[in-house]
């Protein structure tokens, strides 16, 4: 082997191990295809995944009237209406609909789909351990599991910001995008803008302190951090099939 050639040789096998370096512990998994549709009540069309023995959707809800047509009420940029409301509201965020936890869990209307309910802090946990995550850290409290987090991002970083090794590999094919948030006060949640991080309401209280469970993703961590919060926070919905 010449010089000419060997350097080339060498200089190529750097490259190669740049490109490993760099790509290597990005995940290569497909994500898991979406299955069907469902409609709301509005017409409203979402895509839907089937993931374990559970359908989800794979899109946030976007519905702004109940079933029996009342509509939900925006509150956009009032601070003060959005933090006192507790008959259902919702606003408009960088990716979606937010929705304070009346609006999804009113006693009189309905506002899931027909056939399909807002998922319980269980729900979310049975796509959990489904995804991977031991009983004993779905049971717990803040960032619990390993990777399931990106199972369940988009995929690209015009959904998801690139951090380290924190891939989002959608393997699920939950298609979790990032978005925003509405604090309790009524404030935005999210100032930096989109690609950081993705809430996600239950409907489930806490026995003790009454608030409501919920999901959080960040572009920094692989897995999913369960906590309560306010019931006038302002979240992302998914539903999941009855």
């Amino acid at each position: 082997m010449n010089i000419k050639i060997k350097t080339e040789f060498i200089v190529g096998l750097i490259a190669l191990y740049l490109l490993i370096s760099i790509t290597g512990c990005k995940k290569e998994t497909p994500p898991a295809s979406v299955t069907g549709t469902v409609t709301d009540k509005q017409g409203n069309v979402y895509k839907t995944v089937k993931i374990g023995n559970q359908t989800w959707m794979a899109e946030d809800l976007r519905a702004t009237d109940y079933w029996n047509a009342v509509s939900v009420k925006l509150i956009e940029s009032d601070t003060a209406a959005w933090s006192h409301d507790t008959v259902g509201a919702y606003c408009i965020g960088a990716t979606g609909y937010l929705y304070n936890w009346y609006a999804i869990h009113s006693k009189k209307h309905r506002i899931s789909p027909a056939g399909w309910h807002i998922p319980t802090d269980n729900d979310w946990k049975i796509l959990e351990k489904y995804l991977g995550m031991s009983i004993e850290d779905a049971d717990r409290l803040g960032w619990r599991g390993n990777d399931e987090g990106e199972k369940l991002k988009l995929a690209g970083v015009e959904n998801w910001l690139q951090y380290k090794e924190v891939w989002a590999t959608n393997e699920s094919g939950f298609c979790a995008q990032a978005g925003n948030c509405r604090l309790f006060n009524g404030k935005g949640g999210d100032p930096i803008g989109s690609g950081y991080m993705g809430f996600w309401w239950t409907d489930t209280e806490d026995s003790i302190n009454h608030q409501v469970w919920y999901r959080y993703l960040d572009y920094k961590n692989a897995n999913v951090f369960r906590f309560y919060g306010p019931k006038t926070y302002g979240f992302s919905v998914r539903c999941v099939k009855d």
